[in-house]
């Protein structure tokens, strides 16, 4: 991990699908690999985010360190939360900038500001709806819509189970545009011991598309090598 923030910073938006934790995890990764971040949450998220992470987040700087104040738990000792110190939470702060979701005048609204891609996670049904649709109907929907448009790296993780025709074809069609579309849909290879790896894995999927080195999961190649019955 270096030391200091990359050059280009990465947009990660929020939105109210179930799945917010894939949210917080990705941002403490991205934080503890000094990636800068731009955070976008819309009114749905921050619900969530208080129903399923009892983290009574809101859209302003000063309680989005609520995110980062505990450690994420070790499987592997089967650690529970601990509180991060203050410098810890501070350092990581000092990587975000936060958006409000309907603030247009931003810079991530604009293709002439460069990233290195964009995330939403988790990405609501109503979200890729309206970003396959070019809606712009909010900042996290116009910003998507600049990465289309410029080209850049946009990764929708979709949460939801089953999923209807509606939806399926509009993250088809969102494909189609140059999106990867990654659902958070956790493999079991990789020596699960806590619903943590689950969560990993998929963090760590997202991570690799960003090119951001990691070793939240057990590779393929690293995986135990079970016997056979043959």
């Amino acid at each position: 991990m270096t030391s200091q923030p990359t050059e280009h910073p990465l947009v990660l938006a929020i939105t109210g699908a179930s799945g917010a934790v894939y949210a917080v995890r990705l941002l403490q990764c991205l934080c503890e690999s000094r990636v800068p971040v731009h955070l976008v949450m819309s009114p749905s998220a921050v619900t969530v985010i208080r129903q399923e992470l009892q983290l009574d987040v809101g859209p302003k700087r000063d309680r989005i360190d609520l995110l980062l104040r505990y450690n994420w738990p070790d499987p592997a000792t089967q650690e529970q939360w601990k509180p991060r110190s203050a410098e810890q939470v501070e350092r990581d702060m000092s990587c975000i900038t936060v958006h409000d979701y309907q603030d247009y005048m931003t810079p991530i609204a604009s293709g002439s500001f460069l990233t290195r891609g964009m995330v939403i996670a988790p990405c609501s049904g109503a979200t890729i709806s309206g970003v396959v649709h070019a809606a712009g109907n909010n900042l996290i929907q116009r910003a998507a819509d600049v990465h289309l448009k410029e080209h850049r790296k946009l990764i929708l993780v979709p949460r939801e189970t089953p999923m209807s025709v509606f939806q399926l074809e509009n993250m088809h069609r969102a494909a189609q545009a140059g999106a990867i579309v990654l659902p958070a849909m956790p493999g079991w290879y990789h020596n699960v011991r806590s619903v943590v790896d689950l969560i990993d894995f998929v963090v760590a999927r997202i991570l690799d598309h960003l090119q951001v080195p990691n070793t939240l999961m057990q590779r393929w190649s690293e995986a135990p090598v079970q016997g056979s019955d043959e």
